[in-house]
Parts: C-alpha cells; structure tokens; sequence
C-alpha cells in the first residue's frame, strides 16, 4: 500500500565565485551583487506553489546547496526560514545542511549560520594538496580549508560534513591516504569520498586531464575505506562515511525513496501525490535570471516540466537508490514507497539472487540488500530492475 514518505526540501543557491572545471551543476560565477532579498522572496514564493504537495508533512530536513550557498547572508537565512515557517512546520528535529566552501568562509558569518538555524555544514574540502587544488581550478589551499574547519568547529557546529574527491588528476594511493588522514584528523562527523567523474558540458569534459589508471584507482579505493573504517567511519552509502549515529538524514531520505521539495532555480523535486497514487518529479526554470522574472502569483510559475513516474519506471527509480545504502532496506518499503507488490518484481529478485548480487528475502520483512559483489558490480545489479 502507498504511503507518504518523509518530507525534505531542498533549496539551490545557483551563485559562486568561479565555476570549476568539473562540475556540471546548475552553478553560475556572480559578476556583482547578488540579488539576495529578491531571491528570497522568490524562493518563498516558489514554496508557495508547492505547499499543496506537504500534505499535511513537516519538513524532516533542509539541504541548501550550489553554486555556493554561504555567499548568501544570515539575516537571507532566517528571513527564509521564517517565511518557510509560516507555511509548512519543521520537524523538531530538523537537519539543516548548508554547503561551504572554505574559500569563502568567515568565522563571524557562520556564527551567525548557527544561531539562525543551520546546524550542520558541508564543506567542499576536495583535497589537502594545493597542487591538486590548483588542478581542479579550487580558489582555496590546503591551510585555508584546515583553517575553516577550526574556525567552523570553534563557532559551535558539531555536525560538519568534508566534502573529499578521489581518483584526481595525477594522484598517487599516497596522495589520496594523505588527504583522508588530514579530514580524520579534523574529526568531522562524516566524509564523502568520492571519485572525480568527467560529465558532459564541463571543461573537463572538453579539455579532460590524465586521470590515474584502473589499477590506481581501485588501490585508493581499497586502502581508502580501510583506513576510513580503522578511523572509525562507517560507510553506509557509496560515498558517505559517518560517525556512529552521524549519517545525513536528509541524504538518507533520498536513497530511502522520500519525498523532496526542490526550490531555487535548476532545483529538482521528488513527490508522491496520495490522491491520486502518482509519483513524479518536478523541475525548476534553471537560469538565475528566468527564475527571478518567474510570475510569483501563477500556480507552479517556477515549474519548467513535471513528470509522472511510470509503473514499470517504479522498480529502477527505487532501487537505484535504495540499493546504494550498503545495509539496504527492509523489503516492505517497496511496497510502501512505489504503490506496487514486491511479488511484481519476484523475477528480478530471483535472477538478482542467483547471480549473487543481491542478498536473499525470505519474507517480505527481510530487507533489500546488495551483496559485497552486488555492491562492486552495482550497475549490473540495477540493470535488471530497468
């Protein structure tokens, strides 16, 4: 049977101070001012249009992500969130994820982050080599990102996130220890790690750099989460190594096939409609300046496209997230979260089975898991529920 999911929105700051050459987010360098006060009226306007679709939900996280989102002050934050707060409720245990970057990071501004309601920071670290920085065009070295850190931790956040990439432009497995012995050293309550992929419409893609070899970059992965466990960090998800007790729940809502909001120009959503038994997903106009000239006062004047998920789209869209978690999930979510009987997929359990890929059910209150080879071979194992 269907049911609605937990609730999280997330908010996109498209602004930054230097696109970089990886990266294929909806991102744009900000040549002047940024429109702060308009952009939040937007924002609250946005939400507007979509508090039908809370059905009577709190929100159970925040993400607030870029671009770079701590360009935006304070005083934008908590005039947002009280805008948010007069239309729809918070949990009362709400995660609130801003990302940072350290090369725009000052002690006073992220004070002023947490007493205004941000409790956890995700910053964009990459590395703790400035020759790796400089490769990957980052405005900030290697003593600015262990500085913002101190400084973070000092203002009073104790949830704080480092954002770390892998496989990078003429990196070593020692380069690459290296980098994750300075994030432990910080003691952040999670890591993500993850490997540098060069997607379309970068100027990586265009200009790409000699990465490592195959045989390198399963070495760092290896000696990597080796040394990530011996530290401590559990990996609960592909790239994502908490603390006991410290995975982002607002990520965890996400591989869990929750429900999201996406505000914010390019900012996508993920929505379950109970009347109707329909899932779709939602998208916003995407350049900063459509976006701002969006007619506030039309229902969905923000929306660029909207799509209704299919039935037999269901199976690939929940598992390709739910089988990134490394413990999975019970197997009566499916039923929950799709609307559809798991016995409907009983074929690809089976074959997934078979090739070891997929631990096996017993019952339905056993859970959907990925073997260790099925989580090495995860495409394999997704292609059968496509």
């Amino acid at each position: 049977m269907l049911r609605l999911p937990p609730l999280s929105l997330y908010i996109h700051v498209p602004w930054c101070v230097k696109k970089c050459p990886y990266c294929d987010f909806n991102s744009h360098r900000a040549t002047g001012d940024i429109p702060e006060e308009a952009y939040v009226n937007a924002l609250l306007h946005d939400f507007q249009n979509e508090v039908e679709s809370t059905q009577g939900r709190s929100i159970h996280s925040i993400f607030i992500g870029g671009g770079t989102p701590s360009l935006l002050t304070a005083n934008a934050y908590q005039r947002l969130f009280k805008g948010l707060q007069a239309q729809v409720k918070f949990s009362d245990d709400i995660e609130i994820t801003m990302e940072a970057n350290p090369g725009t990071y000052e002690h006073d501004r992220f004070q002023a982050y947490l007493d205004v309601g941000v409790n956890r920071l995700s910053l964009g670290v990459q590395s703790f080599q400035d020759d790796k920085l400089a490769a990957l065009g980052r405005i900030h070295c290697a003593d600015e990102a262990r500085q913002a850190v101190a400084s973070i931790t000092s203002s009073g956040f104790n949830n704080i996130n480092i954002d770390l990439m892998h496989g990078l432009p003429g990196q070593s497995p020692d380069d690459a220890l290296y980098d994750l012995k300075q994030a432990i050293d910080l003691q952040p309550a999670h890591i993500s790690w993850y490997q540098l992929t060069i997607e379309p419409n970068t100027v990586f893609y265009s200009k790409t750099p000699v990465l490592p070899p195959d045989d390198t970059l399963w070495d760092i992965q290896e000696t990597g989460q080796a040394l990530l466990a011996s530290a401590g960090f559990k990996q609960y998800e592909i790239s994502a190594y908490s603390q006991p007790g410290r995975g982002s729940k607002h990520n965890l809502n996400y591989w869990q096939f929750g429900d999201y909001i996406g505000i914010g120009a390019g900012a996508h959503g993920k929505l379950t409609n109970l009347s109707t038994g329909q899932i779709y997903r939602n998208w916003k106009t995407r350049m900063p300046a459509d976006y701002l000239a969006a007619d506030n006062y039309i229902s969905h004047a923000f929306e660029a496209g909207r799509r209704v998920l299919e039935v037999d789209e269901l199976p690939i869209e929940f598992m390709m997230n739910v089988l990134r978690l490394h413990e999975g999930v019970d197997a009566r979510l499916y039923a929950e979260r799709t609307g559809q009987a798991l016995d409907g997929i009983s074929r690809q359990l089976k074959l997934a089975q078979q090739k070891s890929l997929l631990e096996p059910i017993a019952s339905e209150s056993n859970r959907l898991n990925p073997t260790p080879t099925g989580r090495l071979f995860l495409n394999d194992l997704l292609e059968l529920f496509a």
